[in-house]
């Protein structure tokens, strides 16, 4: 504790001390120790807490000298001021001569009226920084943080989701053409927490939600209601070099999306070529540093061995890939730097699944893929991805189809096939100030044509078997503020059907207030 320390940091000290105190009571009070640990829990938290009082009664006798010290040092100004004030007037009321004429009233006056100001602003910030504290049951740092996010769009031709579509359909429930709707169910929440260093590790933790689970069955305008939904939650382990990494999260070997506030429940550009999933997973990375702020990462990780095909009911049943006994495997490598203060990277990925269909069917799903990120001249910045796969719907891949079959998919007299895909997406970025950017990108996905044709009437767990999708959009972000956004997003999609082809365009714009 430093004598010459402002009031301010005096009362941080002392609020931050009252809470860690409550916080390790509550926690105390919550633990239920056993027999052999309680009297060597109880004296550790009582040493704990006699140190936590001394602190805390250092820092309030501190606070009180250096408030009584300001309040002498005011009377003490006002005084001088006063006698100036005084000495410049005869006894006829009159101003008298000085050599030094009004500076010293005026810088006197000034000085009072700063501490003043300094005395208001503190007891302002004392009054934020009690209001905005989250309180938890651990004594460790906690951040809540979140998106407010309003959409509002209108789609011209039939989509298979109204406000964020991923394809275009043959035809909607109304048999329309047009529609136009809004929705908050993008607007997202998230918790951060910090925990202790173990073995010289930095701990934390994180939880993020939005409201994309569906919508509640049978209730009237239940489109307005959509269901929270887990998005992603991990834990880390943060040395200088090395991380691990536990939880739900975004594919690790698969690490860009397009920038975008039009679809977030599903990253932009999801099954016209962008791999994607929120998948439980365990994955370790390395950081190898090299001259000129370069490095390269090495990951490797498993992953829950997702494929793809739709759930039913309220009961988790096993996909195929779960079903094989053993988690999907991936890797990554990839190359960072910096150029002109910007950032700069390329990298290369393997995954690997091991599928049980039933019946006999066992498949070797995989997929190997590259991505960029490489700034250019005049504040231009392109970035994207490309894979090559098979089976690997569970990842977006393939449009969402890992097999095709040639009848009944549960019976044992059909035959299957896995399905070949290649796609990809780039963006390319114009950052037009700090505040505006536009953004404009292109994507596809193209099953094989060979696997397409190996059946007279192929057929796929969802309605329709899908040939290609293609997705391209232009957008514009502009920031006034750090937490306030204004976007607007234009969007054609064109998907082929075994027998059709459709396409689709939608107008979306937003407003989002981060917090």
């Amino acid at each position: 504790m430093k004598p010459g320390m402002p009031l301010f940091s005096h009362l941080k000290i002392y609020f931050s001390l009252l809470l860690a105190i409550t916080a390790g009571c509550a926690l105390s009070a919550a633990e239920q120790p056993t027999p052999e640990s309680a009297d060597k829990a109880l004296a550790e938290s009582v040493q704990e807490l006699r140190a936590q009082v001394q602190e805390l009664r250092a820092a309030v006798a501190e606070i009180k000298s250096e408030a009584s010290q300001y309040r002498a040092e005011s009377q003490e100004l006002r005084k001088e001021l006063d006698g100036i004030r005084a000495a410049s007037t005869g006894p006829s009321g009159t101003p008298s001569p000085s050599p030094q004429g009004p500076a010293p009233a005026s810088s006197i006056e000034q000085r009072i009226s700063a501490i003043e100001e300094n005395a208001q602003l503190v007891q302002s910030q004392v009054k934020t920084q009690y209001q905005s504290k989250i309180e938890s049951a651990s004594k460790y740092r906690v951040r809540l943080s979140g998106l407010v996010l309003l959409n509002m769009f209108s789609n011209h031709g039939s989509v298979d989701n109204s406000d964020f579509p991923t394809y275009a359909a043959p035809i909607d429930t109304y048999g329309t053409r047009s529609s136009f709707g809004a929705t908050l169910r993008q607007s997202e929440l998230g918790l951060e927490v910090f925990g202790p260093e173990v073995h010289g590790a930095k701990t934390s933790g994180s939880v993020q939600f939005d409201f994309g689970g569906g919508f509640p069955a049978g209730a009237l305008d239940s489109v307005n209601t959509g269901l929270v939904r887990l998005r992603t939650a991990d834990i880390r382990f943060d040395w200088q070099h090395t991380s691990i990494i536990a939880g739900q999260d975004s594919l690790f070997f698969s690490p860009l999306s397009p920038t975008s506030f039009a679809s977030l429940v599903i990253p932009s550009l999801g099954y016209s070529g962008n791999l994607w999933a929120w998948t439980p997973q365990f994955h370790v990375e390395h950081k190898f540093d090299l001259a000129d702020d370069q490095n390269v990462i090495i990951q490797a990780g498993i992953l829950d061995n997702v494929t793809g095909e739709p759930g039913y009911g309220t009961h988790r049943e096993p996909q195929a890939g779960e079903s094989s006994g053993q988690p999907a495997y991936a890797v990554r490598a990839g190359w960072n730097s910096m150029r002109d203060g910007r950032p700069m990277g390329i990298g290369a990925s393997g995954y690997y699944s091991r599928q049980d269909w039933g019946i006999g069917w066992d498949v070797d799903g995989w997929a190997v893929a590259t991505d960029w990120r490489i700034p250019l001249p005049s504040r231009l910045e392109l970035s994207g991805e490309f894979y090559r796969g098979r089976a690997v719907g569970g990842l977006g891949g393939g449009i969402g189809q890992s097999l095709l079959f040639s009848g009944n998919p549960l019976s044992a007299i059909s035959d299957f096939r896995p399905l070949d895909s290649a796609g990809g997406w780039s963006q390319l970025k114009f950052a037009a100030t700090s505040k505006l950017e536009f953004n404009g990108a292109f994507g596809v996905d193209s099953p094989f044509a060979t696997d397409i044709h190996a059946f007279a009437a192929p057929l796929s767990y969802y309605p329709s078997v899908l040939t290609a999708n293609r997705s391209e959009m232009v957008n514009f972000i502009y920031r006034p503020r750090s937490d306030l956004l204004f976007s607007g997003e234009y969007r054609h999609l064109r998907t082929t059907h075994i027998g059709s082809l459709d396409t689709a365009d939608q107008v979306n714009m937003m407003m989002g207030v981060l917090f």
